[in-house]
Order: structure tokens, then C-alpha cells, then sequence
């Protein structure tokens, strides 16, 4: 089996997401208490972020899409100061200026080169980082994203997607990502070859395995490296 092409996921793959979600929460809390007090003191961020929860409980029908969940929970949390949409909106790009202020993992940019020298990159991802924002976007031919398509990760459908638009088989495209459901299942499910990013030495729990397990990016650079293209897997 030869890889084409290459997809990855972004969140915990490229950057680590946690640190961002925690500068997002208090960058936009900052605005609020600048720009709307009364809704800053009603909503503090555990507040805020509890109502975010139950939106997105209340709501499985946008479980693919974090910008319309997100939309939404301003929306509530506006409702009683009569606020109209267009508060809704400056927050939200709040929200999406501090989203996209990512620190990359020492390992990213280099891989991506190295990858994106032999193979089409493409990214596929469940979350609202846009890659030129961040500025990424030059090592990727597009950009798949669940609010996008209409279905998440591990839905077979997002990986199906991606590779129609390269115009590449799922059984040619090595599909990375740390999440061991939504990124190697998934893909592998959607009939793609899998590597299992796995930066943190955490223990596989799945029954269907990927088909390599690297600890970052240069293992993987390397790897491919090592295995000029076209590049043979093993078959699983």
C-alpha cells in the first residue's frame, strides 16, 4: 500500500489546545468586564463556561460546530441586557482572534515542511483554528473542518470528504492525529492508514490499532524519510 497524501489533524497534534481555551476564556471575559459589565458580573468563566456545556447538551445537532455553540451561549448570556447581535459578534471575534494565538509544538513547522516537500498536506479537524491565521497555511493544500462539512470526527464522512477533494483513494492518504477515537478509529473506519501521535506515552485502549506510533512530528519526518515515496505501509 502507497501513501499520496497526508492529512492531520490540528488540536494536540500541531499545538496543544488547552493553553489556548484558557487564554480564550480569560481574553474574552477581559472584553466583556471592559465592554459589558453587567454581563461579565452575571457570567464570570466558570459561569460561562458551564452555559457553554448545556448549549452544547441541549443542542447535539451542533455538536460538529463549536462556532455556532459558541454563538449560541453569547446569545444566552446577552438575552437579559438586551444586547443585539452585533455585541454577540464582537465578542465572538474575541473569541476568534485569541483562538487562533496558538503555540505550535517545537516539532511542527519543520515536519510540516519536510512532509510537504514529498506529499500533499491537508488538514482535517473538529475545531474553528484557521490555518492562515495562525500562519500554517502555506505547508497545506486545504482545509477540512467539521462546521464545514456537517459531521465530526470520527464520522467517516469528514475523512471521505478530504479525500475526494484531493482526488485521492482513502487507502492512499496516512491520516495523523493524537485522539485515539476521533483521528485513528475514524480514519481507519473511513478506510485510510493511521499514525497515532502519541506525544504524552499514554497506554493504546482501542482494539483497532494504527497502523504507526510516533511520540512527534520528526519521528514521523523521519520516518517517511527513511521510506522513500511512494511509501509502503505494512499491511494491517
Amino acid at each position: 500500500m502507497h501513501i499520496r497524501a497526508i492529512s492531520l489533524d490540528l488540536d494536540d497534534t500541531l499545538w496543544p489546545i488547552g493553553p489556548v481555551i484558557e487564554r480564550v476564556e480569560r481574553s474574552v471575559d477581559a472584553w466583556l468586564q471592559a465592554n459589558c459589565p453587567e454581563v461579565a458580573r452575571a457570567w464570570p468563566i466558570e459561569s460561562m463556561r458551564a452555559l457553554r456545556d448545556e448549549v452544547a447538551s441541549e443542542h447535539p445537532e451542533l455538536a460538529h460546530d463549536f462556532a455556532a455553540q459558541r454563538r449560541l451561549t453569547l446569545r444566552r448570556a446577552f438575552a437579559p441586557f438586551q444586547l443585539g447581535d452585533d455585541w454577540i459578534e464582537r465578542t465572538y471575534a474575541v473569541y476568534v482572534q485569541v483562538r487562533n494565538e496558538v503555540e505550535c509544538y517545537a516539532d511542527t513547522t519543520a515536519a510540516l515542511a519536510r512532509m510537504a516537500a514529498r506529499f500533499p498536506l491537508v488538514s482535517i479537524s473538529n475545531g474553528t483554528a484557521e490555518l492562515e491565521r495562525i500562519g500554517l497555511h502555506e505547508h497545506f493544500r486545504f482545509s477540512v473542518s467539521a462546521g464545514e462539512v456537517g459531521v465530526a470526527k470520527p464520522s467517516a464522512d469528514i475523512f471521505h470528504h478530504a479525500c475526494e477533494r484531493l482526488g485521492i483513494s482513502p487507502e492512499h492518504v496516512l491520516h495523523v492525529g493524537d485522539d485515539p477515537l476521533a483521528d485513528v478509529v475514524g480514519a481507519r473506519d473511513a478506510g485510510m492508514r493511521t499514525v497515532w501521535l502519541n506525544r504524552h506515552a499514554a497506554a493504546w485502549q482501542h482494539e483497532v490499532k494504527p497502523d504507526l506510533e510516533m511520540t512527534d512530528l520528526d519521528a514521523l519526518a523521519n520516518w517517511l524519510d527513511d521510506h522513500p515515496s511512494p511509501t509502503p505501509l505494512p499491511c494491517p
